[in-house]
């Protein structure tokens, strides 16, 4: 048997208070809210084509086996009564603009992880609102009168502890684990719940007795570095509550951008620029309702051999303009010349980020390009309210989606 390894003294744990809020289902329940009809319903948000995946699951899908990233065809023949919903990502992204700005009233000290959860550290708020859990209630009440969504919280010392708790307490639950109560909570979960094993490492574990934390935590660290290599000395310090990691305030995300699959490889310029169009369309509308800028335009090709390159160009104003995103992401296209493959990915990246509202105007004479943003403003309203294919510029009306077609949307 292992030792415990020396941590951060209890009494300093308990002067710490690290909220997770993981959203519920949160593609879905923002569509059931603007769609009361969907509640109670079996929902997935994504495309339904056989190349998609599953980007949001309602739980009365999940109860047949649909998760997130699950193949769309798969999805499909496991429920296939499931009401698919193409997702809005703007809408999505507004929403999600609104969660963190609730986040920030109660702490500076905000960690998005994704557009649907972050680690907040409430322990500066305490003399000011209560104790975390309070705050926790809090939080979650704050999301549901003003976002008309649920929200599942873990409290703890710990980001990783605050993290499984969370998970723990789906849907709509609030899990606290006290600082004196960590080990006995860890001690009594599987050995896949520690960050970092996976399947197969449970596997490799298991061919040494080790199928709880409490195994992994009394196993010697000198038979965990020999099977787990460095990695195992990480999870043994986890398996005894042990992380110090802050939580580390991010405001901008990196990169935003949307990819399209094709069922059928394609050779022809014109679906190409067509798809990049689209995309640049996806990619322009989540940077505004994000307040957000892109500094340098990413195109990336994959061909029928999925080889995959990607080339970039850095802009001389940050932009949130799909029609300026498009035109330098089909300037690169052109750039890579005749295409030895035909194409099976294409996707367009906006990177380099920066709020817009302090970003620089670009200056210009030519009138169209404040008349291409304020069109694309307007197409905002309308998809955020009717669905992104309710309006689109002419050139996708003259070419609805083509049936070969299987998008899928980026991260």
């Amino acid at each position: 048997m292992g030792e415990a390894p020396r941590g951060e003294p209890l009494e300093s744990q308990r002067q710490r208070g690290i909220l997770h809020v993981d959203m519920d289902a949160f593609f879905v329940a923002v569509e059931q809210r603007e769609r009361p009809e969907l509640r109670g319903r079996r929902v997935i948000v994504g495309f339904p084509a056989e190349r998609s995946v599953v980007l949001s699951a309602s739980y009365e899908a999940r109860a047949f086996g649909i998760r997130s990233a699950m193949p769309m065809s798969a999805a499909l023949r496991q429920c296939p009564d499931a009401i698919v919903v193409e997702p809005r990502h703007r809408l999505y992204y507004a929403v999600s603009a609104q969660l963190m700005g609730i986040f920030r009233d109660f702490t500076d000290l905000v960690e998005p992880l994704s557009v649907d959860e972050a680690f907040l550290d409430v322990s500066g708020a305490v003399r000011r609102l209560g104790p975390p859990e309070r705050i926790a209630a809090m939080v979650k009440e704050r999301i549901r009168a003003e976002l008309g969504i649920t929200a599942s919280v873990g409290v703890a010392a710990t980001k990783f502890v605050a993290k499984i708790a969370s998970a723990r307490s789906k849907p709509d639950g609030l899990l606290v684990i006290r600082p004196e109560r960590t080990i006995e909570f860890l001690h009594s979960l599987p050995v896949g719940a520690l960050w970092g094993i996976g399947g197969k490492t449970r596997e490799v574990l298991a061919r040494f007795g080790i199928h709880t934390v409490e195994d992994l935590a009394h196993t010697p660290e000198s038979t965990l570095k020999r099977v787990l290599g460095a990695s195992g000395l990480h999870a043994r310090q986890l398996s005894w509550g042990i992380d110090a990691r802050p939580v580390t305030p991010v405001r901008l995300e990196k990169s935003l951008g949307a990819e399209e699959t094709f069922a059928v490889d394609v050779w022809d310029d014109g679906d190409l620029h067509r798809e990049l169009l689209r995309l640049a369309h996806r990619v322009a509308g989540r940077l505004r309702a994000g307040g957000l800028a892109a500094g340098t335009v990413a195109l990336k090709l994959r061909y029928s051999d999925f080889s995959t390159l990607s080339r970039s160009h850095t802009l001389s104003v940050p932009t949130d303009s799909a029609q300026q995103l498009y035109s330098a992401a089909r300037t690169l296209l052109g750039g890579l010349g005749p295409r030895p493959l035909a194409v099976r990915l294409i996707g367009i990246r906006g990177e380099r980020l920066a709020a817009s509202a302090g970003s620089p105007r670009q200056l210009s004479l030519d009138r169209s390009e404040d008349n291409w943003r304020t069109a694309e403003q307007a197409l905002d309203r309308v998809s955020e309210k009717f669905g992104s294919g309710a309006l689109r510029p002419a050139r996708l009306l003259a070419a609805p989606d083509p049936p070969e077609a299987r998008p899928r949307e980026g991260d």
